[in-house]
């Protein structure tokens, strides 16, 4: 993986034989992720004034775009299937469910303050491959009333960025439990080290991702503080990081005692916060198979090598799947994952404390 903004900073820490089947596409939830209709950002100054932003062969260099003062974010519902194509999800808040979603382009704009922002273009086909609606994916937040001089079109890397939304990652210094009992912060982990699992008890770290990324938009980690979920520190994830929780009491109502639950769905503003500004350096780790280790106390998940996740790795391991990988773990876990809807309280984090407690 590249930063997304600046030069390539993914550091290669290891690479080794491993042994993975494929997940299957009816145990992967959807991914849910924040777009604005195309209507919403419209050329205001150049060549297609007027238009919406559109697919890479109708843009123009250096037309200046404004988003709409009354543009609402949507959360689109993404299914990947085993070859990489991407479908609009039953649970989804815009777009039709079933119909085909291709990834267009990766659009760079400048804004007048001189900072750059990339938005994934998205289109939405119907059955006989027309375009049916066009989305945009911002990978940092925009601002109405501001300028965005389009400045280049990428039509090369548009999976790659959506993977790099996909994948999960913890943030330097947070320590993970080895097999010892030990507590390692994560940036001095080296590939082969023996790491203590939920499910498998000791297992050897394969492989080591390292990434630095601006933390804004979908790439703002998600600060949960010492003590919430019986954390002894702060724990810093990316936003849709899954954490296990085991509730002794069900009460969400999700009629099992088992729970993987997004790190964004915990977000109160108080105990659970959205740490946006400045850099965060992100780690993932990836194991033979989707585990669940400990991280500050917490259980939580490592990366799940999938259709959407894969175009994210370098080339070295993605060349290594290829020779001897259909694909990254059936995974058990899967089963487990909760609803955003299910997680609509006003403080969820703290009934999943005191769930697991009693």
């Amino acid at each position: 993986m590249h930063a997304l903004f600046g030069d390539p900073v993914w550091h290669l820490r290891g690479l080794t034989s491993m042994t993975f089947t494929m997940t299957q596409d009816a145990a992967k939830p959807a991914q849910s992720i924040p777009v604005f209709r195309a209507t919403d950002f419209r050329v205001v100054n150049g060549a297609n004034l007027g238009d919406p932003i559109s697919f890479a062969g109708d843009l123009e260099l250096d037309d200046t775009y404004e988003l709409g003062k009354s543009a609402a974010r949507h959360r689109i519902s993404v299914h990947a299937d085993e070859s990489g194509r991407f479908t609009i999800a039953p649970d989804t808040s815009i777009g039709s469910p079933g119909a085909a979603l291709h990834l267009d382009c990766v659009a760079t704009f400048m804004s007048t303050s001189g900072q750059t922002t990339e938005i994934l273009v998205l289109v939405e086909t119907d059955a006989q491959g027309n375009a049916a609606d066009v989305y945009a994916l911002p990978l940092a937040p925009l601002e109405p009333r501001i300028g965005y001089a389009l400045v280049g079109v990428d039509t090369e890397n548009p999976d790659r960025k959506f993977a790099e939304v996909a994948c999960v990652a913890f943030s330097r210094g947070t320590h993970i439990t080895m097999a010892s009992g030990a507590q390692t912060p994560i940036e001095q982990l080296r590939v082969g080290d023996m790491i203590l699992t939920r499910d498998e008890g000791p297992q050897q770290v394969r492989w080591i991702g390292q990434s630095t990324v601006r933390a804004v938009g979908e790439f703002a980690p998600i600060r949960i503080k010492a003590g919430t979920l019986h954390n002894e520190n702060d724990l810093l994830v990316s936003p849709d990081h899954r954490l296990f929780i085991y509730q002794r009491s069900d009460a969400l109502g999700a009629g099992r005692a088992e729970l993987l639950v997004r790190a964004r769905y915990l977000v109160n503003g108080d105990s659970v916060q959205r740490q946006d500004g400045g850099f965060v350096d992100y780690f993932q780790l990836l194991f033979d198979s989707h585990q669940i280790i400990y991280a500050e106390g917490i259980a939580a998940e490592t990366l799940l090598v999938d259709t959407r996740t894969r175009p994210a790795l370098p080339e070295e391991l993605r060349e290594a799947l290829a020779q001897s990988l259909s694909g990254h773990g059936n995974s058990a876990h899967l089963d487990f994952e909760v609803s955003e809807k299910l997680l609509d309280h006003p403080d969820a984090a703290a009934i999943l404390r005191r769930a697991s407690t009693r």
